[in-house]
């Protein structure tokens, strides 16, 4: 099992949240990038700097991620594709995406960017609070649990 996390979106608290738990319970983090980042210094992280370009770390990641990887991602486009692939996604407020509730986020994702392209709209998401890095590291545990089963 392998985590992935497309870490150019990542939150910080989440990205070192996953890091905690990699030291603990002993498996792979990779960073996949688009532009160079700052590695934790541990052998079991490692730091994939894609080439620049539209999707290029989302191409990655769907392309590498296997069944039974999880993947850390906010993009409900990519999340969508590493579902159908039949890979785990969470983003990093603690939402699981899964097949029975992507049509709902694509839809809600759609509507916000049409709504943001005619002006009725804007403003990307909250900051990422206490809360949300509760949600994260609650629902992080119990997906790693199931998955290293």
């Amino acid at each position: 099992m392998r985590v992935w996390i497309d870490a150019d979106a990542c939150p910080k608290a989440a990205k070192e949240q996953v890091v905690k738990f990699a030291l603990k319970r002993r498996f792979q983090v990779l960073l996949v990038a688009g532009q160079p980042q700052i590695k934790p210094a541990f052998a079991l992280v490692q730091l994939i700097v894609v080439p620049s370009g539209p999707d290029a770390a989302d191409d990655y990641l769907v392309e590498h991620a296997e069944p039974g990887d999880l993947v850390i991602c906010s993009d409900v486009p990519l999340a969508d594709r590493l579902v159908k692939k039949g890979v785990l996604a969470l983003d990093p407020r603690g939402k699981v995406f899964d097949e029975r509730n992507m049509g709902e986020r694509l839809a809600v994702r759609n509507l916000f960017t049409d709504l943001r392209e005619q002006g009725q709209a804007g403003g990307g998401p909250a900051a990422y609070s206490e809360r949300d890095r509760q949600a994260f590291a609650n629902t992080l545990d119990r997906l790693l649990v199931q998955l290293m089963r």
